[in-house]
């Protein structure tokens, strides 16, 4: 009877980790990439959500304090970098875009997550947007509040990124951007608030969709071509061309601009006032500068809107490109990959129109 009752247990416990393992084999793979940020930083106390210290936790703590993404996904972790965001370099980018493409061509990756802080975190996305050669989800996540605080938002936004990542409706939808129970196109979102956990916003184009009840529902798509669509290929690229923005503002004057191009600047972005207005102070250097083979892209410090071709200037004879509705520091980001293809403006303005 001790025997029956012995072999019995063992058939059921058998039975049960089968189907453990089954389970497992239907959950969707996900990697966590971890590059540092507010999600993985820390406080001196738990009503601290400013004045703390960025990236000090590492990608398995990260995932050991929200262990509910072990019942929607089969997660792994890997630790890429450790930095504050406003630190992110170009060098940065290239190395995560090079492991997230070698991941992605893995067969048991279904899609990745990528833990970054909010300050660079829109470049980071765009950037992957124009470089990733795969169709898998690709999500870029964050947190306002450090992993310390009381109303921490980072777990909620890791966990909804993993369901994200792994789930069928963003395979083909791009880069994207999951904070905050919304899901944003990484082309048009933009870090709004210095501060509050709704920061991040697309205020015109709106959210493409929202996660709710650990499933994701999609109401929009971008129309701009984007990952495997792309023409631009980093697999070789060991450093990107040096592209600087400048800001417009009332008395403004060419100092920083004639600085970047001493420095070596080979594409200039002008984030003029309204509709990307040329200075009467800075348009005769940025005229020079053109002429001198310098590229130069229009765009507008407002945040909204679509730049309009030869408006507040001759881009036409000046033979000068403009941003479409990319924000300065993302049309530095196209302007820089564009110069990796080629040096011609109507070339380098189809793309603006493209991507």
């Amino acid at each position: 009877m001790i025997r029956t009752q012995s072999v019995r247990f063992i058939v059921a416990l058998f039975s049960l980790l089968v189907a453990f393992s089954v389970q497992a084999q239907k959950l969707p793979n996900v990697m966590v990439l971890a590059t540092g940020g507010t999600i993985a930083g820390t406080g001196a106390s738990s009503t601290t959500t400013v004045g703390y210290t960025a990236a000090t936790v590492g990608v398995q703590q990260l995932i050991n304090a929200v262990p509910e993404v072990a019942k929607v996904a089969n997660v792994t972790g890997e630790q890429v970098f450790q930095i504050a965001s406003e630190s992110m370099t170009n060098e940065h980018w290239l190395t995560l875009a090079k492991r997230v493409n070698t991941l992605l061509a893995q067969p048991n990756v279904d899609g990745i997550v990528i833990t970054h802080g909010t300050d660079t975190l829109e470049e980071t996305a765009y950037f992957l947007n124009l470089v990733v050669k795969s169709r898998k989800p690709v999500v870029l996540v964050g947190a306002m509040r450090p992993s310390t605080a009381l109303s921490a938002d980072g777990p909620i936004n890791l966990y909804n990124a993993v369901i994200l990542a792994g789930s069928p409706e963003a395979v083909g939808k791009g880069v994207l951007v999951s904070l905050n129970d919304q899901i944003q196109s990484s082309r048009d979102v933009s870090k709004t608030n210095t501060s509050t956990p709704d920061s991040f916003r697309t205020p015109e184009l709106g959210v493409l969709g929202y996660m709710q009840g650990n499933k994701p529902y999609f109401y929009r798509a971008s129309t701009r071509k984007h990952t495997v669509e792309t023409e631009f290929d980093i697999s070789n690229i060991q450093a990107l061309p040096q592209v600087d923005i400048v800001y417009g503002y009332a008395n403004m004057n060419d100092v920083a601009l004639n600085a970047f191009i001493a420095a070596g600047a080979k594409g200039i972005i002008h984030a003029g006032t309204g509709d990307g207005s040329l200075a009467a102070k800075v348009k005769p250097s940025l005229i020079a500068a053109r002429k001198n083979g310098t590229l130069i892209v229009r765009a507008s410090r407002v945040g909204n809107g679509i730049l309009a071709r030869n408006g507040e200037a001759n881009d036409d004879e000046l033979d000068f490109v403009v941003s479409d509705t990319l924000s300065p520091q993302k049309a530095r980001i196209l302007l820089m990959l564009a110069l990796t293809k080629t040096s011609n403006t109507k070339e380098i303005q189809r793309m603006f129109y493209m991507y």
